[in-house]
């Protein structure tokens, strides 16, 4: 039986291989393989707990946002000085 909270109903998502939920997105290491940090050219080092693609050349992390990769110079954050030791 569906679980109502605050008057809404709440329906069980339907499992789809293709788009599985949002907690079992896994970046494809053939992709990992390919793809390069679009400032400094250098290889990137996935974090899968903050879903971020990090250059340590560059000081970068590039956002992962539904299991795509977004390459955008303006979308990424600076790493902290412990991620860019570590």
């Amino acid at each position: 039986m569906p679980a109502v909270f605050g008057g809404a109903l709440s329906l069980p998502t339907p499992y789809n291989p293709r788009f599985p939920p949002q907690d079992e997105l896994v970046l494809d290491p053939k992709l990992l393989n390919i793809l390069v940090c679009p400032v400094s050219k250098a290889p990137l080092i996935y974090d899968e707990t903050k879903q971020e693609l990090l250059c340590k050349a560059s000081g970068l992390a590039y956002p992962i946002r539904d299991g795509i990769p977004v390459m955008l110079e303006e979308e990424a954050r600076a790493l902290t000085t412990d991620e860019k030791l570590g």
